[in-house]
């Protein structure tokens, strides 16, 4: 196994053993899934059987990520209760739509971020993120600087992306390790757990304490966590499975976007023709004398095509999201064992070039016209009974950012202050299980006077 972009060595090994590639490592048995047809045909109708989750000792048994709807095994009652609370509160469009005000003003605090410090677009990224799903979650207020609960989520997800890359910790291979005492030789991996789990416990119960203390105030902003603990008293049960369904919201929702708005700017960086398309769109549609809005999407084809096409050619979950057998399949002859854990290729689904003409280039074009290929939505947020819940919430917060820097912003490859020379980024991406644009530099710049005004008016 490769220990980076497995998904590339998978893509060749479906050249040479077929759409299904299954292996054993150590004692697991692991299916590769090389064709959407087949990940429609096993994940989706057969969602009963392969909706399940592994139990990873280190993740689930010595971290405590099993809590979570991330990780909770499908059927239990901790599963449904928590999908059951996210469904209800951005598992629809109609749901999403109470928020929209909400992320639109946070996109606008993050034009003028990009205003007063192009340099730190990433940072203001990661930000924007942070704010809007925070508020939606808990209600909660950023801060300009450094804030804290940001930093957690993120140290958490860098820690789960860590935990579930194959082979990272012997620890999942074999089980029996976690028994092992913190001082013994070789068991580095339970102080490192050890660490993770006092995080993952602080994301989940530091904003739940701080909404408790602002119901009791009075102060309380409307969010996911306080239309459920404005109700009727909550059960413990309840209380933990609320805090859990919270704290996935506010982890997943986060890093998802901050991946796909860094491909953004990678892709207007690298290819400013789709950028002008856009931009005389929105010229056209919106004008000059407002920002572009929710209202004006349906108008707004070649930006929705702009959106498909960063979601196809940075994929932010490459080999999707663990899918175990809860009990022993036979497919088209094709014996496969309870337990097995299957990952579908998504990259490999948005990258085939008989799919996808040439799949490595950023064309939006191809999404236009009467024949279109496959919406990149249909595999990215996951299948069968393990989407996404929050699907249209992450689509919707994409969409506003694209649509409101285009409006107002040129991207352009950085000059070298030294020798003057156009810099040239690489369309480069980190192997974990989340993938993100490696750093590179881009020039941000308003596209005019009367833009500028746009932004500084905002509230």
């Amino acid at each position: 196994m490769p220990s980076t972009e497995q998904w590339k060595t998978l893509a060749e090994w479906k050249h040479k053993y077929g759409d299904l590639t299954y292996l054993r490592i150590l004692n697991q048995s692991i299916l590769f899934i090389n064709s959407p047809s087949l990940a429609n045909e096993l994940l989706d109708k057969k969602s009963a059987i392969y909706s399940g989750r592994p139990f990873l000792p280190m993740a689930s048994g010595l971290v405590g990520w099993d809590n979570s709807i991330v990780f909770a095994s499908y059927g239990t009652e901790r599963f449904r209760q928590q999908r059951k609370l996210l469904q209800g509160y951005i598992g629809t469009k109609a749901s999403v739509k109470q928020l929209w005000e909400m992320q639109e003003d946070k996109t606008g605090i993050f034009l003028k971020r990009l205003l007063d410090g192009p340099d730190q677009y990433a940072d203001h990224i990661r930000w924007t993120a942070g704010a809007i799903i925070l508020h939606a979650t808990y209600g909660y207020q950023v801060q300009q600087e450094n804030d804290p609960l940001i930093r957690t989520a993120e140290e958490c997800l860098e820690d789960l992306s860590a935990m579930i890359t194959t082979g990272a910790f012997l620890v999942d291979a074999l089980p029996f390790l976690r028994y092992v005492p913190a001082w013994f030789p070789g068991a580095g991996f339970r102080r490192i757990a050890l660490g993770m789990r006092e995080t993952l416990a602080k994301m989940g119960d530091v904003p739940l304490r701080i909404v408790e203390r602002q119901l009791e105030s009075g102060t309380a902003i409307p969010s996911f966590t306080t239309s459920i603990l404005s109700g009727p008293p909550l059960t413990n049960a309840e209380a933990d499975n609320l805090k859990w369904a919270a704290a996935s919201m506010y982890a997943g929702g986060s890093d998802t976007s901050v991946s796909m708005i860094h491909a953004f700017f990678l892709a207007m960086t690298l290819y400013p023709n789709a950028q002008t398309l856009a931009q005389s769109e929105l010229d056209a549609v919106v004008g000059s004398d407002r920002l572009p809005s929710f209202s004006d999407r349906e108008q707004l084809p070649y930006v929705e095509a702009l959106l498909k096409e960063v979601l196809r050619w940075s994929v932010v979950a490459p080999l999707g999201g663990l899918h175990m057998l809860t009990q022993d399949d036979v497919h088209d002859g094709c014996f496969i064992p309870k337990g097995t854990i299957a990952f579908a290729n998504i990259w490999w689904f948005l990258h085939d070039p008989d799919t996808y003409t040439n799949p490595m280039e950023f064309n939006p074009d191809r999404f236009l016209g009467e024949n279109p290929p496959p919406d990149p939505r249909e595999y990215v947020f996951g299948f069968g009974r393990r989407i996404c819940s929050g699907i249209h919430f992450v689509d919707a917060s994409i969409f506003i950012s694209l649509a409101m820097t285009l409006a107002v912003f040129n991207i352009s490859k950085a000059i070298d202050p030294v020798t003057g020379e156009l810099i040239e980024p690489v369309a480069e991406f980190t192997g974990g299980s989340v993938s993100h644009p490696k750093p590179f530099k881009c020039s941000i710049k308003v596209r005019s006077a009367k833009a500028e005004g746009l932004v500084r008016d905002l509230h």
